[in-house]
């Protein structure tokens, strides 16, 4: 049988963090829509929804553009190495 996660199991298991997020995900990401128990109770299933569905993501994302880019290589204000001054105080 079938382990049945409901909206605070996806959000324990770091799936979601909000049902904007959710709707998005299933909208756009092809995140499975689940079925409802009742008008009020939606359910996925952990084997045959949420698994597939995680496994098939991207591990990394795309390369940074523009400006994300500059910034990844770029040093941090005040986060120089000095060593030097730290050994002679």
């Amino acid at each position: 049988m079938s382990t049945l996660l409901r909206f605070r199991d996806l959000q324990a298991r770091g799936v979601v963090k909000s049902w904007t997020q959710l709707k998005r995900l299933i909208e756009e990401y092809g995140f499975p829509p689940g079925r409802m128990l009742s008008p009020n109770i939606r359910v996925w299933s952990e084997e045959g929804e949420v698994e597939p569905w995680l496994k098939n993501r991207p591990v990394a994302g795309p390369e940074p553009r523009g400006a994300a880019k500059a910034n990844r290589d770029r040093r941090r204000k005040g986060a120089t190495n000095n060593t030097s001054e730290a050994a002679t105080a």
